[in-house]
């Protein structure tokens, strides 16, 4: 789980397999999160990290695409 809205919750991220996207659940606060929000990845998206690639202090979305054999990086812009 990671900050991804910058509110001080932990968020969930999850590589969505056979629909080829990431989905993000936003943590709510009272033991519920979000309805998820899904945005494009490769294909096949298998594993996500989250980590800061562009220095602006927000967890960006890196997705490794099994069904495409390559990484893509979603860049946070809450």
């Amino acid at each position: 789980a990671v900050d991804v809205n910058g509110d001080g919750k932990p968020d969930i991220i999850v590589a969505n397999y056979n629909s080829n996207n990431v989905g993000v659940l936003l943590n709510i606060g009272n033991g519920t999160f979000a309805a998820q929000m899904t945005y494009s990845a490769g294909s096949g998206p298998a594993c996500v990290a989250a980590v800061d690639v562009n220095g602006d202090n927000k967890p960006d979305i890196i997705v490794a695409n099994y069904g495409s054999n390559n990484i893509g990086v979603l860049l946070n812009h809450c």
